[in-house]
């Protein structure tokens, strides 16, 4: 990065230490570089100009050219707003400030002409513009219109400082007129510039920031978004290639006894070619000498649980300790009934620890496995605590890794000598294969992409209040079956803001409408007690009650066969990839399934897709597609429980291509040049060093 690319924003004419001060604060602008890589979120046409006599509807955005007749302040305090009006030949327009007041009065002159922009709005046949863009009127300033003008991200505090959307264009302006092609090196080598046709990275600032046509805006926002996301997948891939000549892992040479014996002879199902492919993956991974870091997607019931199992055989096969980690107590529980179930009739012992597991038989779990008696543990976090010392821990796996920090899996990883071990990473989230490329891009991924032979495809159907009857009688025809059914609130209390049906009233309403003794009725949220809440959950999983009436907590780790129908109601107010969980909890069994999604009469068109894809499909990975395009990639793993994708121009639900693109030829380039030596590469490898402080790997694990 140049000299003047790292100067402080403070030196830029207009700005000082005050706003510098506020822009560090509330963008994280701190350089003359980080003002040019805060690109505009949207453009505003502005080569027209109209007459107020001409406006015909409101909420369209116009550009006018007249004089400004009146400016009052008009109330006190938080309250206070200034008021104008706005005129040229053809009529008046009225105008108004609600915030920045202060500054914008001061600066504002009656009887001045000027150029406006702003939206219309309209109020007892009179149009008005709220917080228009002024700008003083002479003939340069109206040749000089931008084909677009952009729009930055902004805040209130920024706004009242004087930092708003005018005076933000006039400073990028303002700093790129200062920029030499020898101010802004180029990034990328010339032979991937020439191939990929891509303007230089000077003429893509000028374009993305103040474009002249429509063209020229397209080639800027693919040279950028291009090399955004390149530069990420060369940090990923770098990392990738790092740990596997440098992290030495146990080998697991031997497919031995108790693997074989489980297969042969205990396994009471055939495992399905994808859950085949997986193992032979892991096989390899396990005798390579190179620590194993593997995720593992699999849909809901694709037997991701069956695949972990047989790998922590592996480890036992070689003389190791191997643990699974899960992210509640609930879900761990799961896992430990299926686990130790097929343990124990290998002779092998098995073993589960949780904050709930206190005591002398805390301890002696402790002891045993410290001295190397339990081959297999099943815990929540309380596997990470500094007592828990391992005999010889050869295999981690973790399910629903997002849920964990990567500080709190580095503490598991770090309880195993001389080597890490091996990483099996599961999650029950189907990721879209661009999101994948991104959050885990320093791992190996396998997919279980086929559900077991025989299971039936869970019917879903969207039903509103006026089926409300038909619902309720259809839960009782199934109840009379001998089935169970969840019902699911997203709320535990009521919201003045949100019309929702909470949890305590629902509850109520379907106990007048299940009374006792002839029904019995569960109920769980995240606000009960972990014993109140297990109490409850017991009750349904062993068929004393038919119904459960819960919130999203039961979104994992609840394996009722028997339970037939997913009752959600609110649907619009959750998330794809969360019905999607929630319907997961039915259609374990071998009856046939339902998901009835309950929602109000009016849904926006976002709300209304959601819900018509989950009618759709019961592909995860479809269904992880479409909530990737309509909510953006959300929240991922870092250093804390959580972060954001720090994306500043890619978007990763529509530059599929470009992500996949990108990874393919950093893959070419360390192929070919894996230190980055070559002459023509020292371009990448200068911008890697200089950009080290930016960069966040999300998904490392080890």
């Amino acid at each position: 990065m140049s000299d003047l690319l790292t100067t402080s924003v403070e030196y830029l004419k207009g700005v000082g230490p005050k706003r510098a001060e506020l822009l560090r604060k509330e963008l994280g602008v701190e350089t003359f570089g980080d003002l040019l890589n805060q690109y505009p979120f949207r453009y505003i046409d502005k080569t027209q100009f109209h007459r107020i006599g001409e406006i015909q509807e409101e909420n369209t955005y116009v550009q006018l050219r007249g004089i400004l007749r009146r400016l009052d302040l008009i109330g006190e305090g938080r309250k206070r707003r200034l008021s104008g009006q706005f005129r040229d030949e053809s009529g008046v327009v009225d105008l108004v400030w609600f915030s920045g007041v202060h500054f914008l009065q001061k600066q504002l002159v009656v009887g001045q002409e000027y150029i406006l922009y702003g939206r219309v709005n309209a109020f007892r046949d009179q149009y008005s513009i709220a917080h228009p863009e002024m700008e003083v009127y002479t003939p340069e300033a109206a040749q000089t219109a931008s084909f677009f003008a952009p729009v930055y991200p902004s805040t209130e505090k920024l706004n009242n400082q004087g930092l708003d959307a005018k005076t933000r264009r006039r400073l990028t302006r303002i700093l790129l007129d200062r920029l030499t092609p020898a101010e802004v090196p180029e990034n990328l080598p010339d032979y991937l510039l020439q191939k990929l046709r891509f303007c230089s990275r000077l003429e893509a600032l000028e374009g993305i920031h103040f474009p002249k046509s429509a063209e020229q805006l397209e080639a800027a926002r693919n040279r950028l978004k291009f090399e955004e996301l390149f530069f990420l997948q060369m940090r990923l891939l770098q990392l990738k290639r790092r740990r596997q000549q440098s992290v030495r892992g146990f080998s697991f040479d031997q497919i031995g006894t108790h693997f074989n014996h489980f297969f042969s002879d205990i396994l009471p199902f055939s495992l399905t070619e994808a859950q085949k492919r997986v193992l032979r993956e892991i096989r390899r991974d396990l005798g390579s000498g190179i620590q194993m870091n593997r995720l593992l997607q699999g849909d809901v019931g694709s037997g991701k649980t069956v695949v972990g199992f047989m790998t922590m055989l592996m480890a036992v096969d070689n003389g190791y300790q191997a643990c699974l980690m899960a992210p509640t107590e609930i879900l761990a529980q799961q896992h430990y009934l299926s686990i130790s179930a097929y343990g124990e009739a290998m002779g092998l012992e098995v073993a589960f620890l949780a904050g709930s597991v206190k005591g002398k038989k805390r301890q002696a779990i402790l002891d045993k496995l410290a001295s190397g008696e339990i081959h297999l543990i099943i815990g929540t976090h309380a596997l990470l605590e500094d007592p828990v010392v391992f005999h010889r821990l050869g295999l981690a796996i973790t399910d629903e890794q997002h849920r964990f920090g990567v500080e709190q899996r580095a503490r598991l990883w770090r309880k195993s000598q001389p080597y890490p071990p091996h990483v099996l990473v599961m999650t029950a989230t189907p990721i879209p294969r661009t999101l994948a490329m991104t959050l885990y891009g320093d791992l190996d991924v396998s997919v279980i992409d086929e559900l077991p032979p025989g299971r039936k495809e869970i019917i879903t159907q969207h039903r509103t209040e006026n089926h409300r009857l038909r619902v309720l009688g259809f839960m009782r025809e199934q109840i009379a079956l001998g089935r169970q059914v969840y019902v699911v609130y997203p709320m535990i209390e009521e919201s003045e803001k949100l019309d929702l049906k909470n949890l305590m009233e629902g509850y109520e309403a379907l106990s007048r409408e299940f009374p006792p003794p002839e029904y019995q009725l569960s109920i769980v949220h995240g606000k009960m007690k972990a014993a109140d809440k297990d109490y409850e959950m017991q009750r349904f999983v062993s068929g004393q009650t038919q119904i459960m009436v819960a919130t999203t907590v039961i979104e994992v780790g609840v394996n009722v066969p028997n339970a037939t129908v997913m009752v959600i109601e609110n649907t619009e107010r959750f998330g794809l990839s969360q019905l999607h969980q929630l319907r997961g909890r039915v259609g374990r069994g071998g009856d046939q399934s339902y998901c009835l999604l309950m929602s109000s009469f009016k849904l926006s068109s976002e709300s209304r897709e959601r819900i018509q894809t989950m009618v759709r499909t019961t592909d995860g990975f479809q269904i992880a597609e479409a909530d990737l395009r309509l909510r953006g990639p959300g929240n991922i793993e870092g250093t804390q429980q959580s972060g954001m994708i720090n994306l500043r121009i890619a978007d990763l639900a529509r530059d599929g291509r470009i992500l996949q693109s990108a990874r393919e030829i950093a893959m070419r380039i360390l192929d070919h040049d894996p230190s980055l030596q070559r002459p023509e590469h020292q371009s990448i490898k200068q911008h890697l060093v200089s950009n080290n402080r930016e960069s966040r790997v999300w998904s490392r694990i080890s």
